[in-house]
């Protein structure tokens, strides 16, 4: 059977899912790590729990894959690079040009480009992935799945800025968003598990990992979402600060004597969890010490009291809420995360079903039975839904 692959590709690193299609099986998995630095590392899981790794100096993107799709050859996971018929790429930004998944071609990639603007850090990563792979893989159609084209149904009132409009229609000064593969495919999980048309429901998906944003999604639409021109906005992350009002980031700087880089850099990597504790940007390294470490303590109220401000505010702009939805790592993970968070969220009767909740691992409601509102654990795949989107460009 044809098998596709999906790929997100970093500045230093690529995450790949090869699945069978359309089965939807996923054969192999893995990830360069280092690339362009000393001893990169190369790991591929397969079969029945079998695990390779390779470690070697990996200079650059295109060798980094030669070795991945030569060790899918070599332990038999393939017999043939031409059984992948399709690669499909996550791209972070895809601005107001592309609010769906497209057939890669040389437009697209210039437009993908022109839009590193918005996504300096990840745009031309994902970018050279998708040209080096359609080096290698000629013969496979190259699809692009961008963060930001599940919000492209937000209205105006949700996505442009309080700003002169002039800076939007110049520069698209507005709110893009961010994880929207993942929140459309947990919705779309949520709607099977109510047993309900999704266009019917009133849901907010909370996507809660190093990066966190949270969606509100009516009639089967992203309505308004967290993240907004970039991912630096929004509820409090691991390392990035989320809303800050921007003349105090001006009044840092002036005190500091910060350049713009160095201002952007303390946002976006020393910021948030890591900030707030000065111990750690892992959530879980917090919860082990909040009984004795004042900060940890406080950065986790601070993160819990974010995610129920847009809870809160997301239920009024919808005029109601059918359930709420934790996805990513901290969202499937953290036990005392949910329950701290769905205790505070009383007041619009949801009830949690606290076995239920120390479940993991699979689709699972964690409210009781007579909950008024429900709320559901959803482990999150953005890869099977690259890989969806690949096989329906591919038939088109």
């Amino acid at each position: 059977m044809a098998k596709t692959m999906a790929v997100n590709a970093g500045s230093s690193s690529l995450k790949f899912q090869l699945l069978e299609m359309p089965a939807e099986q996923v054969i192999a998995k893995g990830q360069i790590e280092r690339i362009g630095l000393k001893d990169s590392i190369v790991t591929i899981k397969y079969g029945d729990g079998q695990k390779f790794e390779t470690i070697e100096d990996i200079d650059n993107h295109e060798i980094g894959i030669n070795k991945l799709l030569q060790s899918l050859l070599d332990l038999h996971i393939i017999t043939d690079f031409n059984e992948i018929t399709g690669v499909g790429h996550r791209v972070v930004a895809g601005g107001e040009w592309f609010n769906q998944s497209v057939v890669v071609t040389e437009n697209v990639l210039e437009k993908i480009d022109r839009l590193a603007e918005y996504a300096p850090l990840h745009n031309p990563a994902n970018a050279m992935g998708i040209r080096v792979f359609q080096k290698l893989l000629p013969n496979a159609i190259s699809v692009a799945v961008f963060d930001t084209a599940f919000h492209q149904t937000m209205p105006k009132e949700n996505y442009l800025y309080s700003l002169p409009y002039q800076y939007y229609t110049r520069y698209g000064a507005r709110k893009y968003g961010a994880h929207g593969t993942s929140h459309r495919y947990v919705a779309e999980r949520a709607a099977v598990m109510l047993d309900k048309p999704l266009t019917d429901l009133k849901l907010i998906t909370l996507h809660l990992g190093a990066g966190a944003s949270i969606t509100a999604i009516k009639d089967g639409k992203s309505f308004d979402t967290s993240m907004g021109f970039t991912p630096l906005a929004g509820i409090t992350m691991a390392t990035r600060s989320g809303d800050v009002d921007p003349s105090l980031i001006y009044y840092i700087q002036e005190h500091e004597k910060l350049s713009n880089a160095e201002m952007l850099k303390i946002l976006n990597g020393k910021s948030g969890l890591l900030g707030i504790s000065s111990i750690s940007s892992d959530m879980r390294d917090l919860l082990d010490v909040i009984d004795t470490n004042d900060h940890a303590k406080l950065a986790i109220d601070i993160f819990v009291n974010r995610v129920v401000k847009y809870i809160g505010q997301y239920v009024a702009e919808m005029g109601g809420i059918d359930a709420i939805v934790f996805t990513a790592g901290i969202g499937e993970n953290s036990v005392p995360l949910r329950k701290m968070i769905i205790d505070k969220l009383g007041y619009f009767g949801i009830k949690l079903d606290e076995k239920q909740n120390e479940k993991r691992g699979s689709e699972i409601e964690i409210s009781t039975s007579d909950s008024a509102v429900k709320a559901l654990m959803i482990p999150t795949n953005e890869e099977l839904m690259i890989a969806r989107d690949v096989e329906t460009l591919k038939n088109k």
